[in-house]
């Protein structure tokens, strides 16, 4: 699906649950929606906030608060709580289920897709007779780039020690 047919799509769909909820449709909120649209990565809330900032968009925090709460609401966005982390969002719509491995230490968060899982889970659905529609897979470790600089600070601090 190209991007531009699928951001005329989420438009529309927001659009639709707006109306629906009586809600105003401001700029503001069409112009957070393009943005996380327009992103291929996990982010928070202060994150995207800056960015439109940057951007020159008139946006307040608590409309950024207020509209990522919206677009969680009707499955553009997905929220989710990482460990002890603040909460981060990913866009949602036209997008296949995959996993998250999260460093501990830094908070890089990594997408994986791998088929076993879903076999996994239609194998349990049907054992447990369970009509599975989603699942949630996170995975907590230490990253190479976290694992590599650790290493590097407890070699600095044996050699400080041995002098």
């Amino acid at each position: 699906m190209s991007t531009n047919h699928n951001s005329e799509l989420v438009r529309k769909i927001f659009e639709a649950y707006l109306e629906n909820k009586s809600l105003r449709k401001t700029p503001e909120r069409f112009a957070i929606l393009e943005e996380i649209y327009s992103r291929d990565d996990h982010f928070d809330v202060e994150t995207l906030y800056i960015h439109m900032k940057n951007q020159k968009y008139r946006v307040s925090r608590a409309t950024v608060y207020n509209t990522l709460e919206l677009l969680v609401s009707c499955d553009l966005v997905t929220k989710h709580q990482f460990g002890k982390n603040m909460a981060q969002f990913e866009k949602s719509y036209g997008y296949h289920q995959h996993d998250h491995i999260i460093c501990i230490d830094c908070g890089k968060v990594v997408e994986f897709c791998d088929p076993r899982i879903h076999q996994i889970q239609s194998m349990v659905g049907e054992l447990l007779k369970f009509e599975i529609k989603h699942h949630s897979l996170n995975l907590y470790g230490v990253c190479f780039d976290c694992t590599a600089k650790n290493a590097m600070n407890n070699q600095n601090s044996e050699i400080k020690h041995a002098s």
